[in-house]
């Protein structure tokens, strides 16, 4: 693997965020977002409704970064090992062989989630977390790099399954892609008058730098009174009194993480505490289940994150 300087990278993602917006159009904060994570190595949950591109945004990713890409497009009658695989019997070597599911890819695409039951939804649980899958008893990694986009419907849709807090907690960010503008519908219809876009669309980057640019954001600085600033953010979900289910520190680390890559996405060699501020609800608000009565209120997990980033201080790092 070799190495990637801070200028390199910076003009790498810009390319990268540019080729993908030539498809997910007016979208740039959130495919940078989507980026920040892959250069974090976490997951990410895309939450919002049919038809705003979700699976669009993944797939020019994948294209664009020239990796393997699965889909798996999740139905109630969809099977754990419809995902990670199988063992089948071979009778010309009389034994049998692993039959690898999706799962087995750089970019795994898990569309609709919460349409799939929870014993189906629980078989992403060891590769979102430890990046291996054990089938038929045997343990496999994944290949590396690996990212799972999760999408999930708003859960008063017919047919979902709210996923279970571990799973949930294993998604470094959640995001939304939101209605396009009108002006950027019109941009969309005149692209796509002759054929998809998507087709043309070329590769930008190699595997090989994803690994580089994700060993470069590791070496991004963070100052002691940031780490208790993030600390001290994620803490004080345990401590609100609506928060019935709060953060855990897999919340800080993803935090952690995905503001070294934010800052390294910007030619930054340290993370600023407004980078993690503003950071902050993408990563914790769906880690946070409010408490019935305060939901009765109208309090979401996104009144919760608000009040705490408007009660704690940000540290002054000099």
């Amino acid at each position: 693997m070799n190495p990637i300087s801070s200028e390199t990278l910076v003009r790498s993602v810009d390319q990268l965020v540019t080729n993908i917006e030539r498809i997910v159009i007016g979208k740039g904060p959130a495919v940078r977002l989507l980026v920040m994570a892959l250069l974090a190595e976490g997951h990410v949950l895309i939450e919002d409704v049919p038809g705003v591109a979700k699976t669009v945004l993944a797939k020019s990713l994948a294209k664009s970064l020239g990796v393997k890409f699965q889909r798996v497009q999740c139905t109630p009658d969809l099977l754990p090992s419809d995902v990670t695989g199988v063992s089948v019997f071979n009778a010309k070597l009389n034994e049998f062989e692993l039959r690898r599911g999706p799962v087995f890819a750089n970019l795994l695409l898990v569309d609709e989630l919460n349409r799939a039951t929870p014993r189906t939804q629980s078989a992403l649980l060891e590769c979102l977390a430890e990046r291996q899958v054990t089938v038929e008893g045997e343990s496999i990694p994944v290949p590396h790099p690996f990212l799972v986009i999760a999408t999930q419907n708003p859960l008063d849709f017919e047919g979902t399954f709210p996923l279970p807090e571990a799973q949930i907690d294993r998604f470094s960010v959640r995001m939304q892609v939101g209605y396009p503008t009108e002006d950027n519908e019109i941009e969309i219809l005149k692209s796509r008058k002759t054929n998809d876009p998507l087709e043309s669309l070329s590769q930008v980057w190699e595997p090989e730098g994803i690994l580089s640019a994700q060993a470069l954001v590791k070496e991004v600085a963070v100052d002691e009174k940031v780490v208790r600033y993030i600390v001290q953010l994620v803490g004080a979900t345990r401590r609100h009194r609506s928060v019935a289910m709060a953060a855990s520190p897999r919340a800080s680390l993803a935090l952690y993480r995905l503001a070294q890559a934010d800052a390294a996405m910007n030619g930054q060699k340290y993370v600023t505490p407004e980078r993690v501020k503003a950071l902050f609800s993408s990563v914790v608000e769906h880690r946070i289940t409010v408490k019935s009565e305060a939901r009765l209120q109208s309090q979401t997990s996104t009144h919760v994150a608000a009040e705490i980033l408007s009660r704690i201080a940000m540290p002054s790092v000099v």
